[in-house]
């Protein structure tokens, strides 16, 4: 376990030319290694942003593909869709070449997408070359929710599906998330964060023992590659 370098900036704005840089320059270098690159994206207010620099830069995004961190179980219109955000903020611009994979499917219930997700992300190369996480204020990141039933499992980096269901009252709706093996092998592991209060809460995480109460930590700390945080204050 190492620990997560820091790269502090002045505004989002800045951040999100950095990160979508970085982001660009490791997607690219998977695609002339491998043919192909992957990515898995989260949802929120945080990076629309990001996701609008990021659908700028001309890479060979015909040979991207395009995935979720996590996504309520709701469909691809709801506003609460991390879809439907990605699909307004990031498959745009050079990026509208990529290809997607969303989680959410009409199925009976979050079991059953989950099974559907799993399948269709089968197809994937991994490890993903780049996964960016966000953190709520009570230090989830995916959906992996301090409440979540069985959220001692969920947070083992153990074999079995790309795709599981997640039950938490905090988190309304049941969610889909990507299992932490899937996230902790990314090539790179990215943060991404805005506000005072956020670094302070996260910096009080990374002291926290081992334990369901601090996810972030737990996903941050199973990386096999350093992980990289990303912050900046709160106005743009």
């Amino acid at each position: 376990m190492t620990d997560p370098a820091w790269h502090e900036f002045a505004s989002p704005s800045d951040l999100a030319e950095a990160l979508a840089e970085a982001v660009a320059g490791q997607l690219q270098a998977a695609v002339e290694a491998n043919g192909r690159a992957t990515i898995a994206v989260s949802g929120g207010r945080t990076p629309a942003l990001f996701f609008d620099r990021l659908s700028c830069r001309d890479i060979a995004w015909d040979k991207v593909t395009v995935t979720l961190v996590d996504e309520r179980f709701v469909p691809n219109d709801s506003p609460r869709s991390n879809a439907r955000l990605v699909a307004r903020h990031l498959l745009q611009n050079e990026a509208a070449r990529a290809d997607f994979i969303g989680l959410y499917s009409t199925a009976e219930n979050a079991e059953a997408a989950a099974k559907d997700a799993s399948a269709a992300l089968a197809r994937l190369a991994w490890p993903l070359d780049v996964a960016v996480l966000g953190m709520g204020a009570d230090l989830h990141t995916a959906s992996f929710f301090p409440d979540a039933a069985g959220i001692e499992t969920l947070l083992q980096a153990t074999d079995g599906p790309a795709v599981l269901p997640v039950h938490a009252r905090s988190a309304g709706e049941p969610r889909l998330t990507l299992s932490m093996q899937r996230l902790a092998a990314a090539r790179l592991l990215a943060l991404h964060i805005e506000g005072r209060d956020k670094k302070e809460t996260l910096e009080a995480a990374l002291t926290m023992p081992p334990g369901p109460a601090s996810p972030i930590r737990a996903v941050l700390m199973a990386a096999h590659n350093p992980a990289h945080i990303y912050w900046a204050p709160s106005h743009r």
